[in-house]
């Protein structure tokens, strides 16, 4: 399952890489928020996205979506067994998920448009985590730290 997440500052792009996940034909649930409220906090709705892929962390995938994208990623990399990344570009999608087994994609709504958007759920969708053992090595690794530090 895809689910998006955005505060105010996101809420708009949010709701346009809704309508592009449509055209595809693409499943996704929408976590929040539903409307756009200027005084909601980015915590509450990364909270939602990052539960809800905890549970599945190899099948699902996350989209976070804040004014600089910074909160969302901090939020969201609190929870055990979630990657999440802050990308700027497809590039930064594909490398993300191919290097670092991303599941949660945070995105700068100050700074990112629409088809920049629309490129990085392409690319976060349409990519597969590497077989090379340097990434599986590395990725092991960042599980073993998850381990030590999520007690």
């Amino acid at each position: 399952m895809i689910y998006l997440g955005a505060d105010h500052r996101g809420f708009y792009l949010k709701e346009k890489i809704k309508e592009y996940l449509d055209s595809k034909k693409i499943s996704y649930q929408d976590l929040g928020n539903f409307q756009f409220e200027e005084n909601d906090d980015y915590p509450d709705w990364a909270r939602k996205v990052a539960l809800a892929v905890q549970k599945k962390p190899q099948k699902d995938t996350g989209f976070l979506i804040c004014g600089s994208g910074l909160g969302m990623n901090i939020v969201a990399n609190k929870f055990k067994g979630v990657r999440a990344g802050l990308v700027f570009s497809g590039y930064l999608a594909k490398r993300g998920k191919e290097e670092d087994n991303l599941n949660v994609f945070v995105l700068a709504g100050d700074l990112t448009d629409e088809n920049t958007a629309f490129r990085i759920v392409e690319e976060a969708l349409s990519s597969k985590f590497s077989q090379e053992k340097k990434y599986q090595r590395r990725v092991r690794k960042i599980k073993q730290i998850e381990k030590e530090n999520f007690k």
